[in-house]
């Protein structure tokens, strides 16, 4: 988050939007550490609850709303893991969307899983039962889609780091487990299980990266957002 933070140059006098808030996280991270006000939208009720009382008290909109129907302008627009759950025939629209919502002077920045490969159709498996209509977009078609709308300021790599994120994920949810069983059912540990080590095997193998982008309008100077 303090990443995400430091490449759109966050301070506290811009207004941040966010497509796809999920659980309010870097809602929360950003007004709290950087006093930023922060709209963010989701479809997801159950999210936009929790999200909500998490920034309880914070200059944070949450909204239960299409990222397609949000208007206004913002300083830095982001999005975190929204992209692999846009669909192929929809990136264009996407950076549609973030252009009309950004600002001349703006910061935009994606999150986003990608591979290495350009497809149009999702895993069988993950689909069915993890991210129904999920899938992940390939550098070929990422930019192809912001051509002619943004200038790609950095394209940042930092797929090794969610091997290890996975494997942490993994972690807690084994020690967890035992106060999980009644709840949800050996199928769906063996499920889980399955999912989260074979994500890590594939960015341990290199077969998915995960990219932040920074982009801008043209003509905007350029941003001191290359850091790690």
């Amino acid at each position: 988050l303090e990443l995400v933070c430091r490449k759109i140059n966050l301070n506290s006098a811009m207004t941040v939007l966010e497509l796809g808030c999920g659980w309010g996280s870097f809602a929360k991270y950003a007004a709290e550490k950087y006093g930023a006000k922060i709209v963010a939208v989701n479809i997801s009720k159950e999210q936009v609850k929790l999200a909500r009382d998490l920034n309880r008290g914070l200059p944070v909109d949450i909204r239960l709303q299409d990222y397609r129907d949000v208007e206004g302008k913002y300083d830095a627009v982001i999005s975190i893991g929204i992209l692999e759950h846009v669909g192929y025939k929809n990136y264009r629209s996407y950076m549609n969307v973030v252009d009309r919502c950004l600002r001349d002077d703006g910061i935009a920045f994606i999150h986003t899983i990608g591979g290495n490969t350009s497809t149009t159709f999702a895993n069988k498996w993950t689909d069915k039962y993890i991210f129904p209509n999920g899938m992940l977009p390939s550098i070929a078609q990422i930019g192809s889609a912001l051509e002619g709308v943004f200038v790609m300021e950095d394209w940042h790599n930092i797929g090794p780091d969610y091997d290890r994120t996975l494997m942490a994920w993994y972690q807690n949810f084994s020690h967890a487990w035992p106060r999980l069983r009644d709840q949800y059912g050996d199928r769906f540990y063996r499920m889980w299980r399955f999912y989260l080590l074979s994500s890590a095997g594939a960015f341990r193998a290199r077969a998915q990266q995960l990219w932040q982008i920074v982009m801008t309008k043209p003509g905007r100077k350029q941003p001191d957002c290359r850091v790690s």
